[in-house]
Order: structure tokens, then C-alpha cells, then sequence
């Protein structure tokens, strides 16, 4: 690369693969990501390397697994002396930019995100406005925190959090204004910063939206602007949960979730969906900033999710498992003449490939430590894989281990018993688990030899 164009990072907390309009959801209204995915490349394919906040998040910013950095949970803290994308951009000549959500530290109640920057400008990010996710905004205090005292709708915020206290399933719209919603909040401050950069360098700006993270809390007309009855049904539980060596629920209980809830799941896809078109609103703001300077026809954009949502599938809400509406994020790159336009590909590739992609981008060299592989062979159209296979990882007690192949799924335990094996060109929906069926040995212990083999490839990063 020669030019060192500006670059926009838009990351959103929980939103699953499939919905975006651009990816064929039938129902969402995205124009912003829309127009982002036309002008670009969409990785319909992608996928975490951990549907866990904030372990994929320090996965995303430092280019490696779970099992190199450490962190398995949302509890402790990255290791701000470890390189980090943000950090090797800043040393090339990049004013490095944060508003909104990064989540590499606990936001446990208390906490001041303020008093926390000396370490987020350690993580590499030179200017910082900080907030936390829905639900942590209510127990911190932050700018936006004092944004909401100072026009007198922190009452407002608490009775907000009262009523979602009792679990992800409460929905229910925010009491605050449209325009005063954390996600409009992130949108605006973002927007701002573009209109009154005034610095030489090239910027990187990372902004990061707390939703459509629950609480299930669209404010205003996001929260009717779909009708439940209208979303898309779930994906049924597996009759196979009871007999087949499936830890999903042994590890990880879900709510028993028969035909009698499919109206609450309604609703709280209706909810989610507002929350995404609230995002994609703000995201328009930021672009538009760009616009007026001039800067937008050679902005390199990158949107994606740090994990999924099972929204209802199989039976479930949340993340912590490796089916698909888990495991799968949405994924977008852009930048006018260089990437082409209106481009999906399939190829396999996880969120740490975002790290080598923007140190290319930007005339770095590469990070000997990264595991992650830069896109740009794909985003050159030079190629049409980039690896034979995705990793991902669950830490969250026992450590859980997946494979997911161009075809097929493999998960194991912490045992290295094998409880999960799909055929996902089959089995697209997940319906048929094989990891109990003597007459799919053969392919399991192939996999099983794969998924040894990427992990000892990869345990040589500390």
C-alpha cells in the first residue's frame, strides 16, 4: 500500500450475521450499512474467534486467540504492555481515536471510565471517550453519564435499569429520547470528532456501539418500528438435546423454550431489529461527517460484531456456544478504488484478520505476533481462500474448542471429547448433531486431526 488513507472502525456489541438487510434479512431497514457493503466487500462467512465480549474484543485488538492472550471471561483486563493493533498504528504516524465502547477492562459498578484512560492510552488509543455497554452505563459514570445528569435523565436511566434487572427477556423501550440513547450518544460524539479533527496525521477512529447488546430497550419509534408477528421464526430446538452429547446445555442452561414463547421471542427480535436500525442511523451521522470533509470517497471502513445472538434459535437467547447465530458476525471492508464495489465472497475468516488487514491498509509492517491474516489478497480478488478452516473458543469453565470448516463443525471439551459435529451443508440449520454416530467416526477423528493441528500451530504466542 502507498496511500494512508483515514479508517473508520464500527463495531457493534452482539449482532448477529444475518441481520443486515444486505446479508437478506427480510424484515431489518439498514441503508447505511447497506450503502457501506454496495461501495465494498461483504464476508458473508465470518466468524469470532469467541462469542464472549470481552475475550473477542482483546482477540480483535490484538490479533490472537483466547488461548494466547488469556483472557477467557468478561472479568480482569487486557495486558495493555501486550501489541495491540491500535498501538502499532499510533508508532506508524496515526492519531489513534476511541468513542464509544472498547470493553478491554471490567466495567464493574463503580467504576469512572474516566479515571481509566492513562490505561486505554497504554492500549494505544491517543484520544479517548469512553463509555461502557446498556446495562453498565447505568452502574459507572462516564461523559455520557454526566451528559445524562446534566439534562436531568439520570432518574430516567435508573428506572431504565430497574425494570431490565430482572433478565435479558424484559422488553421494554427506553424512557430516554431517541437522540439521548447511548447508541445516538456514540453516533454524535463520533461525528463531532471527524467535523473538528484538526490534526495532519491520518486518523484511525474506532467507535464502538454498546448495542443491540440487551436489555431489549429500543427507545422511541425504534422501539415499534417492527411488528413481531412480521419476524422471522426462530430455528427449533433440536430434538437430538436429550440423547446426543450436546454440552450446550449441560455447560451453558438456557431457558426451556417450547412453542408457547414463540410470541415473547417476537418480541424481543422486533426490539433487537430497532436497536440495529438505531445504530445504522447514527453510523449514516459519522458518514455523513466524513462527507463534509471531503474525506468519505477515501475513508477505509470496517464494520463488524465482536459475536452473535441466538435470539430465540434453538431454543435460546445470548451467545457462549458455537452455533451458528452464535458464532457468525457480520463483516464489512470498503474503500473506494481499491476494494470493489458490491462484492460478497464466502471465504473463511475470523475478526483477527482485521488487525493484519489495517496494518496493511495503513504501510505498516506486519505484527510477528498476529495470527490473525490480512484480507487483502480477498479484498484484491487474487484469491478466493484464505484458510482452510475457522477457530473459535469458549473459556467460560470448562474450555470448549470448535473447527468449522467450509462443510462441516467440530466441537470438543475440555476432556477432548468430541459433542458436536455438523454437517452444515446438510444440515444448515443445526438440527442433526453426529457426534454420537458411530457411522461419522471417520470424519470426526479427521477434523479432530485438523483442529490439533491449528491449535499446536498456533500456541507458539505468548
Amino acid at each position: 500500500m502507498t496511500a494512508r488513507p483515514h479508517m473508520l472502525i464500527l463495531m457493534t456489541d452482539q449482532q448477529r450475521a444475518d441481520c443486515i438487510r444486505c446479508a437478506g434479512h427480510p424484515q431489518i431497514q439498514t441503508p447505511n450499512l447497506d450503502r457501506v457493503a454496495r461501495e465494498g466487500m461483504r464476508f458473508a462467512q465470518a466468524t469470532t474467534v469467541t462469542p464472549l465480549c470481552m475475550p473477542a474484543r482483546v482477540s480483535f485488538a490484538t490479533g490472537v486467540y483466547p488461548h494466547n492472550h488469556g483472557m477467557w471471561t468478561n472479568h480482569g483486563e487486557i495486558n495493555a504492555d501486550d501489541e495491540t493493533l491500535f498501538r502499532l498504528l499510533q508508532k506508524s504516524g496515526y492519531r489513534t481515536a476511541l468513542v464509544g465502547k472498547a470493553h478491554y477492562y471490567v466495567h464493574a459498578p463503580g467504576t469512572d471510565l474516566r479515571q481509566r484512560e492513562d490505561f486505554m492510552h497504554r492500549c494505544g488509543f491517543e484520544y479517548v471517550h469512553e463509555t461502557a455497554g446498556p446495562a453498565a452505563s447505568a452502574v459507572t459514570t462516564s461523559y455520557l453519564t454526566e451528559e445524562w445528569k446534566r439534562k436531568g435523565l439520570w432518574e430516567l436511566v435508573q428506572q431504565d435499569y430497574a425494570r431490565h434487572a430482572a433478565g435479558d427477556t424484559v422488553v421494554a423501550a427506553s424512557l430516554l429520547p431517541v437522540d439521548d440513547f447511548l447508541d445516538s450518544y456514540v453516533g454524535r460524539k463520533a461525528a463531532e470528532f471527524v467535523d473538528t479533527y484538526a490534526d495532519a496525521r491520518p486518523m484511525c477512529l474506532f467507535v464502538g456501539f454498546g448495542g443491540p447488546h440487551p436489555p431489549m430497550d429500543a427507545p422511541g419509534t425504534y422501539a415499534t418500528m417492527y411488528r413481531p408477528e412480521d419476524t422471522p421464526v426462530p430455528i427449533p430446538a433440536s430434538t437430538q438435546r436429550e440423547t446426543q452429547p450436546d454440552l450446550l446445555t449441560q455447560k451453558f442452561p438456557a431457558p426451556n423454550l417450547g412453542p408457547d414463547a414463540l410470541p415473547l421471542i417476537a418480541q424481543i427480535r422486533a426490539n433487537y431489529y430497532g436497536k440495529i436500525s438505531l445504530i445504522d442511523h447514527s453510523i449514516g451521522h459519522i458518514l455523513e461527517a466524513f462527507r463534509r470533509r471531503g474525506w468519505l470517497d477515501d475513508l477505509f471502513i470496517v464494520f463488524l460484531s465482536d459475536h452473535g445472538e441466538m435470539l430465540g434459535d434453538h431454543g435460546r437467547f445470548g451467545k457462549r456456544t458455537f452455533l451458528e447465530s452464535s458464532i457468525r458476525i457480520p463483516l464489512i471492508a470498503r474503500w473506494p478504488n481499491r476494494i470493489g464495489a458490491n462484492v460478497i465472497t464466502d471465504s473463511l475468516v475470523e475478526n483477527i484478520d482485521i488487525f493484519p488487514t489495517l496494518l496493511e491498509t495503513a504501510g505498516c509492517a506486519p505484527s510477528a505476533r498476529c495470527l490473525g491474516r490480512s484480507l487483502w489478497p480477498l479484498l484484491r480478488q487474487t484469491t478466493r481462500d484464505l484458510r482452510e478452516s475457522q477457530l473459535a473458543e469458549i473459556g467460560h469453565g470448562e474450555k470448549l474448542v470448535m473447527l468449522r470448516t467450509r462443510r462441516h463443525k467440530l466441537a470438543i471439551d475440555g476432556k477432548l471429547r468430541a459433542y458436536m459435529l455438523y454437517d452444515l451443508e446438510d444440515d444448515p440449520l443445526e438440527q442433526d448433531n453426529r457426534a454420537g454416530d458411530p457411522a461419522a467416526r471417520s470424519l470426526l477423528e479427521k477434523l479432530r486431526r485438523q483442529l490439533r493441528y491449528r491449535l499446536e500451530y498456533t500456541r507458539h504466542v505468548g
